[in-house]
């Protein structure tokens, strides 16, 4: 029981140290600089297709 306590604490020490040096790379990279662009981008995406110009209305004479 107690050699296995001389492998799980350097391992989560190091684990730490990790997850630590990933959290400072994506601060220092700007991956949390914007947080509600994509959202409002998210909202105002448009994905309909444009509607087709309309046809000028003809009168009778043109009929």
């Amino acid at each position: 029981m107690e050699s296995s306590l001389y492998i799980l604490v350097p391992l989560s020490v190091a684990l730490v140290f990790v997850i630590a040096w990933l959290f400072w790379w994506s601060v220092r990279s700007g991956q949390f600089d914007d947080m509600e662009g994509p959202a409002f981008r998210v909202l105002m995406d448009d994905d309909s297709p444009p509607m087709p110009p309309e046809e000028p209305s003809r009168t009778r004479e043109e009929k």
